[in-house]
């Protein structure tokens, strides 16, 4: 086995190489005087079993082409096998035709990875689960609950209440319900624009409790500020906030921080800028390293990678 990891999420990827005991492998990454990515192994990969960590976060374009480039230079140096590791999957949301003459950009994204030669693919919490069908190759869909759930279990949370900030994430909102005890909420939504939304009102009881939002990712923050503030209107004491994917772009940090949001985690999927850090006082950042070297452990020794679920 060897490890390769492109430049969107480094940091990540020496964690998973350090779980793993391993050193990653050596590439090199440069450009042509017009801006193309050429990438040169420095390794032998010829018959071995290749891993290739790279989120497709912000440039979007940038690391995903840089993934697909990758690859391909595996394909053609001869590995036998190739794994595509995307903690984070860009262009997720764009997983169905809400309206005409748009385009379904996961399913195509799904495409270029495969088209590329990767065999298998590995990733955290997909905005939607049918997107592994989108695939022609096995996919593995981890969650990072066990990751938040241990982290809220170790603060003994008091009088809890799990909202879902919508309607899709109620299923999500149950999981974590069931493990760390509580009241279930679900709020409605409506979203007016890609970067703004509606929210209308709650349903079940959150008066005088510890409210806990989780969801997949958090991008300019619209959702889950509405949804503080709604909380807060019916009397909601402490409110915390969780996501996989911190996105955190636009206006997040400033809507965020004049929240009353009490405290905000995310996972190490995506690399949060320093300015973000910095203007948001409450923000905890959890690893997800273990977790995908475990699974990318099991991959490599044909062990069960649904067992990382059961619990």
């Amino acid at each position: 086995m060897i490890l390769f990891c492109g430049r969107s999420n480094t940091a990540l990827g020496q964690k998973i190489a350090d779980y793993l005991g391993m050193k990653l492998g050596a590439a090199r990454i440069s450009r042509f005087p017009d801006g193309e990515l050429m990438i040169k192994l420095e390794e032998d990969v010829r018959g071995r079993d290749v891993f290739i960590v790279q989120s497709t976060c912000t440039p979007v374009n940038e690391s995903l082409m840089e993934l697909l480039i990758f690859i391909d230079c595996a394909r053609r140096a001869s590995a036998k096998k190739i794994t595509a590791v995307m903690p984070y999957y860009g262009y997720a949301r764009q997983d169905r035709k809400d309206e005409g003459r748009t385009p379904i950009t996961a399913k195509l994204t799904a495409n270029l990875i495969t088209t590329a030669g990767a065999d298998r693919v590995l990733v955290m919490d997909l905005h939607a689960n049918q997107i592994q069908g989108f695939f022609d190759i096995p996919v593995d869909n981890l969650q990072a609950e066990p990751v938040f759930s241990q982290h809220f279990t170790k603060m003994k949370i008091e009088n809890l209440a799990l909202v879902s900030p919508d309607v899709g994430n109620v299923k999500r909102a149950r999981v974590y319900a069931q493990h760390l005890g509580g009241d279930l909420a679900i709020i409605d939504k409506r979203r007016v624009s890609g970067d703004e939304v509606e929210t209308g009102h709650i349903i079940g009881d959150v008066k005088g409790k510890t409210v806990l939002m989780m969801d997949d990712m958090i991008s300019t923050a619209g959702t889950v500020c509405s949804a503080a503030v709604l909380c807060k209107e019916h009397g909601a004491g402490r409110i915390m906030v969780g996501a996989t994917h911190g996105v955190l772009c636009g206006p997040a940090a400033e809507r965020i921080r004049n929240s009353p949001i009490d405290s905000l985690v995310v996972t190490d999927t995506i690399p949060i800028p320093q300015e973000i850090v910095e203007a948001i006082d409450n923000l905890t950042v959890l690893s997800i390293s273990a977790l995908m070297g475990e699974a990318i452990h099991r991959i490599h020794n044909n062990e069960s990678v649904s067992s990382l679920f059961l619990r």
